[in-house]
Parts: C-alpha cells; sequence; structure tokens
C-alpha cells in the first residue's frame, strides 16, 4: 500500500512494509515498518539507484524534511531516496509507554525490546529491500547510531549494499559500554570547557539554576521532575555545531521575580520540558546502552556507574566548592525513569534490559576485514557523541574504508554541512578524492 503526494521539488511516496519480529522466526509475529520514498519531481519517471537513510539514535524516526534539504539535496541529484523509520519508531509499530503493556509485563516488555537493535534494523533492510529495488543492491547512509547499523550491515548482508556512507557512527567493534562511557566523560568535560570559554557568564547562571534545583522542588508542566543531575543532562546539545549558542540562550533567560522571590520561569520550564522529555523517543533511553551488548556481560546501567570515577561531575561537589559545574552529555541514568513520566511506567522494563546477560555480537570482525563494498566515512575531530579513537580503530579494521577527518563539523555535520559532507563520502567510495 502506498500513497504518493509532492512537495516543492520533490515527489513522495508513503511505503509500509511487513517483517518479522523476530528474524531469527521469520513465520512468527509481524510488524510494520513505514518509509518515505523521495526522488527529484523531475526525476519522478526515471530509473534510478536507490539510497537508503538510517537515521541516528536509537529511538529517531527518519527526519521530516520538506523539499529539499541539507545532504538530501546532494542525494536526490542522483538517487530515489528512502527514509526509514527504523522499526519502534515514527510509523513503524511505534514503541513506548502506550503501547509496551501489550506485550504484557515487565520481563515480556524486555524480551520484545531485545529485538530492536542494529541486526534487527538490517534484516528489516535486508526484508524490504526485493520490495523497494527488485532486486539491486542500494547504497546506506548512516548518521550516528545509523552508521552503527551500517557496520552491522556490512557484517550481516553486504551482498544487499552497493556502497556505505557514515556519518559520526563508526562504533567499537567490541567495547564495553563501560569503555564507551571512560572515553565519554573526559570529551563531554572539554565541551563543557569549551561552552564557558566562549560564554564566561555561564558559569555563574549554571550554578545559579543548580543551587536552586538543590534546595527546591522543581516539577515542569508535563509532570517532569527536574532535579539538578537532569539539569546537567543538557549538556548533551553541546555535541552540535550550535548547540553551545543554544545553551547559552536557554540559560540567560532561567529566573523571573516573583511575590515568594527567584523562580524558574515559564518559558525556560517550557524549553527545558521540550529538551528533556522522552515522550516522542522513549526507545532512546530504553535501548540506549543495549546498543553496546554484544556478550554475557549485563550494561548494568553503565553511564551512571562510570560517573560515579569523575566527581568533578557531582554538582554539590562543585557547587560547595569554586569549580564550574559540569553538563553531561549522551548518558541514560535509571534516575530518568523517576523523573520523566513518559518513562516512569517503564522503570522495571529498563532495569530488566539493564541486567541482560544474553546479546548477541552485533560486528563480524573476521567479515569487515574481507569487506568488498566501498566504504567512506566521515570522523569529527573531537566528536561528544562517538569516541574518534574508537572510531578510526574501527576504520583501520574494515577493508577499504576510507575516512574523512574532520574538526570543521561536529556531529550533526551531515546536516550542518549537507550536500558537502555526503558529496565528498560518495566520491570516496568512487576513488574520485
Amino acid at each position: 500500500m502506498s500513497t504518493t503526494y509532492r512537495q516543492p521539488g520533490v515527489v513522495l511516496t508513503d511505503r509500509t512494509f511487513t517483517v518479522p519480529l523476530d528474524h531469527a522466526d521469520p513465520e512468527g509475529e509481524t510488524i510494520e515498518l513505514y518509509a518515505r520514498e523521495v526522488v527529484a519531481s523531475k526525476d519522478a519517471d526515471r530509473d534510478l539507484p536507490w539510497l537508503v537513510y538510517l537515521q541516528g539514535g536509537p529511538g529517531f524516526g527518519a527526519n521530516r524534511f520538506i523539499g529539499r534539504p541539507a545532504w538530501l539535496d546532494r542525494a536526490l541529484d542522483e538517487y530515489r531516496v528512502l527514509l526509514l523509520d527504523q522499526r519502534g519508531t515514527g510509523r513503524s509499530t511505534p514503541v513506548n509507554r502506550q503501547t509496551l503493556p501489550l506485550r504484557g509485563g515487565p520481563q515480556a516488555q524486555a524480551d520484545h525490546l531485545a529485538h530492536f537493535r542494529g541486526d534487527s534494523i538490517v534484516r528489516d533492510c535486508e526484508t524490504i529491500r526485493p520490495l523497494v529495488t527488485g532486486g539491486a543492491t542500494w547504497t546506506v547512509l548512516g548518521q550516528s547510531f545509523g552508521g552503527f547499523c551500517a557496520v552491522s550491515y556490512l557484517s550481516l548482508a553486504p551482498e544487499g549494499l552497493t556502497a556505505a556512507v557514515i556519518t559520526g557512527g563508526l562504533p567499537s567493534l567490541d567495547a564495553h559500554a563501560d569503555d564507551v562511557y571512560r572515553a565519554a566523560y573526559p570529551r563531554i568535560e572539554r565541551k563543557v570547557a569549551a561552552h564557558y570559554r566562549r560564554y564566561p557568564q555561564d558559569v555563574e547562571r549554571a550554578r545559579r539554576i543548580a543551587d536552586h534545583l538543590l534546595t527546591h522542588e522543581v516539577t515542569l508542566p508535563n509532570g517532569y521532575r527536574l532535579t539538578v543531575e537532569a539539569f546537567q543532562s543538557l549538556g548533551i546539545v553541546l555535541g552540535g555545531g550550535d548547540g553551545s549558542h543554544r545553551l547559552h540562550f536557554l540559560l540567560e533567560n532561567a529566573f523571573v521575580r516573583t511575590p515568594g522571590g527567584p523562580e524558574l520561569s515559564d518559558a525556560f520550564q517550557e524549553e527545558v520540558q521540550a529538551q528533556l522529555s522522552f515522550a516522542g523517543h522513549p526507545l532512546y533511553a530504553l535501548i540506549h546502552e543495549a546498543i553496546y551488548g554484544q556478550d554475557a556481560r549485563p550494561t548494568d546501567w553503565s553511564a551512571e556507574r562510570v560517573r560515579a570515577e569523575f566527581p568533578q561531575f557531582d554538582a554539590a561537589k562543585a557547587l560547595a566548592g569554586e569549580g564550574p559545574l559540569l553538563f553531561t552529555g549522551e548518558t541514560i541514568h535509571p534516575w530518568l525513569f523517576d523523573c520523566d513520566p513518559a518513562l516512569r511506567p517503564l522503570r522495571e522494563t529498563a532495569e530488566l534490559l539493564a541486567a541482560r546477560t544474553d546479546w548477541t555480537p552485533l560486528y563480524d570482525r573476521a567479515r569487515l576485514a574481507e569487506n568488498e563494498v566501498p566504504v567512506a566515512a566521515a570522523v569529527y575531530h573531537d566528536d561528544m557523541y562517538v569516541d574518534t579513537a574508537h572510531a578510526l580503530e574501527t576504520a583501520r579494521s574494515i577493508r577499504g574504508l576510507r575516512t574523512w577527518v574532520t574538526d570543521e563539523f561536529e556531529h550533526d555535520g551531515v546536516r550542518a554541512g549537507g550536500p558537502r559532507v555526503l558529496d565528498r563520502l560518495l566520491a570516496l567510495t568512487r576513488d574520485e578524492v
């Protein structure tokens, strides 16, 4: 079933597919996948090669573009593009606090969520590819977590690929989650220090907000309990090209005078609520650490445990001294499932996932060492979300992979750099650079 319509410069087709929930049981339960086909208006009747886009995350549906912005403009010069809502996201049988109870209790929900990692996403792609391309191979563009999925694709089904393009998404092939976060906290600290050098006035602003949260109970309009740790997690924006500026503008309007004294302004609370809520992407919180699970070791709330090794992130200790408050980044903590009303009903499910010990490998080193698919990857020099050292080690492990290491962009370079980034990487897959 499909529906076709137009936007400026493009023709769009909504497409739906049925795939197994568990690809090891192809005759068992099924779920629905949604994808949006995009082609340039002038090429609507042409037979073009396909590019499938895998969004970052986990837990986010594909971009909802209008027209031909960012990298899509370059892609449409030569491809039909398939913007896939990965399983559980967007319009693909969504997974959230409202739908998961259909599975049963927390254990059944956790077992269900174990099927929403990169290996299952690759199998989904291979299931729908013949229906989309008529059996021809396609090029995959993977951003961030989508790049992790692309490396799984090269491991599990390289025969389906013409080429692979990865932006900010080369994962470690065998690091435990603890290794990932031990590398992450120093990077986050560098990004926070850079922010304070750019906006030194924010040191006192952040300390004042943190002190208020340590001495007052604050509940945001949607029911989110704003603790000081939750406030620190706003630092996740510092990994984007404009993130430091966005954080600065947020902090400058935090307080208003009221008859009862200074309070956090409604405008500040509204913006913080929009930034912190997982209502639109609960899978991000539920399976974020599970994307690093590949053996019998549980992830066991890795980011929370490893944070204890970096006491400089403790807000109370920072406020007791003269040092700045440190924000945190792309980390998931058990207290999120107490703060966020979109996650509270899923706390026990998250605990079971954190304790799980039967994760299967997502990458095949031997197959990657013999890779024959043209691959190019943008590696951002001091990426806050993906460790550069881990990424380059993986790049050396994938036969024929060509890297473009740059400090011109942050993690969102494929958005900020748009056509130029994609053009450079496609050229690398064709040995044109």
